[in-house]
């Protein structure tokens, strides 16, 4: 018997017995959710039973954390009471700032997960207003009994425990899902899972919160190694559809296949899924709620699980913003963003998270330093890409980058200090972040301190009694 096996038969004892309630079957709608950068629209692509139980936390259905740009709210059809709630971020989101957006529709795929309700329910996804609070955009009836309700196949693959740390409803559910692995490459996944598991438990929050994380491992073997990189001419055929290059970004890595990557991840208990893909080049992605990837054989593996972690996981925006990138936010906004570790200033008498009095708002740093070496280094970057020069002269850039951000920082003023940094969300000017470094950042190895906050609330929304 796997321990996987052993966990679920002795969770079954346990409610046999009495000791606990048996948990309610886990219910996947999925949405295909479009539009251009002007409009968006949604419609029901089908409804699902997956196979496993629902692992989530049973007194924690309402989330009241605020975060993402769509909100989800399951309510009871006869009476209305909202029975669950999530926020969540979209790909749809992201693409409609693309230039792409500007003149051309396209529509993609997403899923809403919660526990089996006993009759029919009224889903109600929410976006932002134009003063960023949810607004409710479109409905669905869903009927749990109805006909056309699919119910999940058994599993092909089975998972892998690699971090057992008690009953899936008390704890944060992480899948690791491995894509663009032969079947001779599974033992390698799994020992690269066991690394990158240990490594997010060795960053704080995660360090001193690993007790409430379960962690498993899935892959379903595929025929030829690795993924798609079409800007290189490579094409491959994968179990989760995740490729590089996603919306222009040589670096980005997503899947577009909603479908396929469910149906590969319902075979184990989530909430959380991070897609190890078999590639070597720098890469990765997270959408809040989503999921999020990583390329786990580059050299900054450890790095790019962790901060695409905190996208998916806390809905952390990237405080860089001399990279390019394929979305964009405002050089001038008008409202406060709802991620938690960016802020507009528009109050520098009000900041959006606690700062010490001694702290000036905005808070100096070495902006034109950093900026001027930026843009070299960018430069150089670009460059090696357009040559295609081995990955090996990457991560040495990226090493190089590092170091000097490194000595730059090492003694600025308020280096360790809690205030409002100009230079955040893809904005030289429009954002501000927390302090001066943190891993959502830099390729620094700790975040800051109100991402880790961040982290903790959510921790806390999956794994602890209100």
């Amino acid at each position: 018997m796997t321990r996987f096996q052993f966990l679920l038969a002795a969770l079954l004892a346990l409610c046999s017995a009495g000791a606990l309630a048996a948990p309610p079957a886990t219910l996947r709608v999925d949405l295909q959710h479009g539009g251009d950068a002007t409009a968006e629209h949604y419609a029901l692509e089908r409804v699902v039973v997956e196979p496993l139980p629902w692992p989530g936390h049973p007194q924690r259905a309402i989330d009241t954390t605020n975060r993402g740009s769509q909100k989800f709210e399951v309510a009871d059809a006869a009476s209305g009471r909202v029975l669950y709630s999530r926020g969540y971020s979209t790909v749809f989101g992201e693409w409609r700032t693309t230039d792409e957006a500007k003149g051309l529709q396209r529509s993609f795929q997403e899923s809403l997960r919660f526990p089996m309700p006993d009759a029919p329910v009224r889903v109600t996804v929410f976006g932002r207003d134009a003063a960023n609070a949810f607004a409710p955009q479109w409905s669905v009836t869903v009927d749990p009994k109805a006909l056309d309700v699919e119910r999940g196949v058994p599993a092909a693959v089975k998972p892998i425990a690699i971090r057992t740390s008690g009953d899936p409803a008390d704890k944060v559910d992480l899948l690791l899902l491995g894509d663009g692995y032969t079947a001779a490459e599974l033992g390698a996944f799994e020992a690269r899972a066991r690394e990158l598991s240990d490594y997010l438990f060795s960053v704080s929050p995660f360090k001193e919160r690993a007790a409430d994380f379960n962690v498993w491992a899935l892959a379903r073997p595929v025929p030829e190694s690795g993924i798609s990189r079409p800007s290189t001419g490579v094409q491959r055929a994968t179990s989760t559809g995740a490729r590089y290059d996603i919306f222009g970004s040589e670096r980005y890595i997503l899947t577009l296949d909603n479908r396929a990557f469910r149906e590969l991840a319902q075979h184990a208990p989530y909430e959380f899924v991070e897609i190890m893909v078999n590639g070597e080049t720098y890469g990765g992605g997270g959408i809040f709620g989503q999921f999020s990837t990583v390329a786990a054989n580059n050299d900054w593996r450890n790095y790019l699980f962790v901060h695409e972690f905190g996208h998916h996981f806390a809905g952390l925006a990237d405080e860089y913003y001399t990279s390019p990138v394929a979305y964009a936010a405002a050089d001038t906004p008008t409202v406060e963003p709802w991620e938690p570790n960016v802020t507009a200033l528009l109050d520098p008498a009000r900041p959006k998270w606690r700062v010490d009095a001694a702290t000036p708002v905005p808070t100096p740093w070495p902006k034109g330093r950093f900026e001027a070496y930026q843009k070299q280094y960018q430069a150089r970057r670009a460059q090696l890409r357009a040559e295609r020069r081995p990955e090996s002269e990457m991560s040495a850039l990226l090493r190089e980058e590092r170091d000097f951000t490194a000595r730059l920082f090492a003694h600025a003023p308020h280096r360790d200090a809690v205030g409002a940094f100009q230079g955040a969300n893809y904005s030289a000017t429009g954002y501000y972040r927390p302090q001066l470094e943190c891993l959502m950042f830099t390729r620094s190895e700790t975040f800051c301190d109100v991402c880790s906050d961040a982290i903790g609330e959510i921790i806390d929304l999956y794994s602890r009694a209100p």
